[in-house]
C-alpha cells in the first residue's frame, strides 16, 4: 500500500503489508505442491500414440525411506474409440534392473460415459498406478510407458503425464 507522507509530501510504502502479502502468497504456492516428487506430461503429436514411441520419464529419488503413490494421466478427445487403455509400464532402476508391469485404465463405464473430468470433447482421466511404494536406491528411474491396445497407432490421445506424491503419514 502506497500512502503519501504528509510532512514531506513523498509517496511511502507500508513494508509490512507488503511483507505479508508476500508471504502469504509464497506459503500458498508452497502448499499446492506440497508433497510432489515429480510430475511431467507428454504431449503426443498429432493426438495419436504410437505403440513404437513410449511416453518415458525420469525422475531423481533421493529419500528411500519415504512412500511415494503413482499415478498416470491421460487426456483424451471424446472420439477415442475404447473404454479402456492397456499399458506396459518398464520402470528402470538407478543400478539398471528393470521391471514390467501390465496396467489397464478405464475410461469409460458399461453404458459409454466418460469418467474423470472435461469440457467440450477433452476428458482427463487420473490413473492409479502404484501406492505405497518405496524406492529402494537412490538415484534416477527411469519410466517407459507403452500403449498396449492392439492398434499399432492409438487415435484421440492428447497426452499423458505422471506423477509421484509423496504418501501424506
Amino acid at each position: 500500500m502506497v500512502k503519501e507522507d504528509h510532512t514531506t509530501g513523498k509517496m511511502r510504502t507500508s513494508r509490512g503489508k507488503i511483507f505479508a502479502a508476500t508471504l502469504l502468497l509464497a506459503l500458498i504456492l508452497i502448499s499446492c505442491v506440497k508433497g510432489i516428487l515429480f510430475s511431467d506430461t507428454v504431449r503426443m503429436e498429432d493426438e495419436q500414440w504410437s505403440m513404437y514411441d513410449p511416453a518415458k520419464f525420469a525422475c531423481i529419488v533421493e529419500d528411500t525411506t519415504g512412500s511415494y503413490n503413482l499415478t498416470f494421466t491421460v487426456r483424451t478427445s471424446s472420439d477415442y474409440p475404447y473404454r479402456n487403455l492397456y499399458m506396459f509400464v518398464i520402470t528402470t532402476f538407478p543400478s539398471g534392473l528393470s521391471v514390467s508391469d501390465t496396467l489397464q485404465g478405464v475410461l469409460s463405464n458399461e453404458k459409454g460415459e466418460w469418467l474423470g473430468k472435461g469440457a467440450g470433447d477433452t476428458r482427463e482421466l487420473i490413473i492409479p498406478y502404484k501406492s505405497n511404494v518405496f524406492f529402494p536406491e537412490e538415484g534416477e528411474y527411469h519410466f517407459k510407458v507403452i500403449q498396449g491396445m492392439r492398434d499399432t497407432i492409438l487415435y484421440g490421445i492428447y497426452d499423458f503425464g505422471m506423477t509421484i506424491a509423496k504418501q501424506a503419514k
